[in-house]
């Protein structure tokens, strides 16, 4: 039996101009997934959490109480996950969960004093790995970069309100 014939790899590239290696959306996901399952490990093996129940606890140690649908727009974060974190988190009393005076038909979301204590026992640890992550880079080009991802995110969030993808990127 014969393999297929591969075309050369210019001829490959010569086909869309597209390599995943250089593709931005690719290269993002790539970080982002290594970056998360990096803090994720740490925080499942030191804290038994996960990293969507971290960034709840994060939210709420800022925000203060909140709803699961203001939880959602601040984390990006579908519904499900963040009622599935919610729940694994008010079941270990980290957060507990009590009814929306201005809504009866949903509840809000507050740390107890146990997540509190939590999360002041892992904030530094999370701010750790930020310097890590980070050592390499200058503070200009940090500042950049927050710049940059902030800019892509809004770009991000204009487009998937098009009903079409761009035309052209140039």
């Amino acid at each position: 039996m014969s393999r297929p014939e591969v075309p050369a790899a210019e001829d490959r590239d010569a086909d869309t101009g597209l390599r995943l290696d250089a593709y931005l959306p690719y290269r993002l996901s790539v970080a982002s997934n290594a970056v998360s399952g990096l803090i994720a490990r740490a925080y499942e093996d030191r804290f038994g959490l996960t990293v969507p129940q971290w960034r709840l606890l994060c939210v709420l140690a800022e925000d203060g109480g909140l709803t699961q649908v203001q939880i959602v727009a601040r984390t990006v974060m579908d519904k499900v996950t963040v009622s599935r974190s919610a729940q694994g988190l008010v079941k270990r009393r980290l957060v507990a969960r009590s009814q929306n005076t201005a809504d009866g038909r949903s509840h809000v979301l507050a740390l107890t004093p146990e997540g509190r204590a939590l999360h002041a026992e892992i904030a530094p640890l999370a701010l750790a790995y930020e310097a890590a992550l980070i050592s390499g880079l200058s503070p200009e080009d940090v500042k950049l970069l927050k710049r940059l991802l902030t800019r892509l995110q809004t770009a991000a969030g204009q487009l998937s309100g098009e009903a079409e993808p761009p035309k052209s990127l140039g």
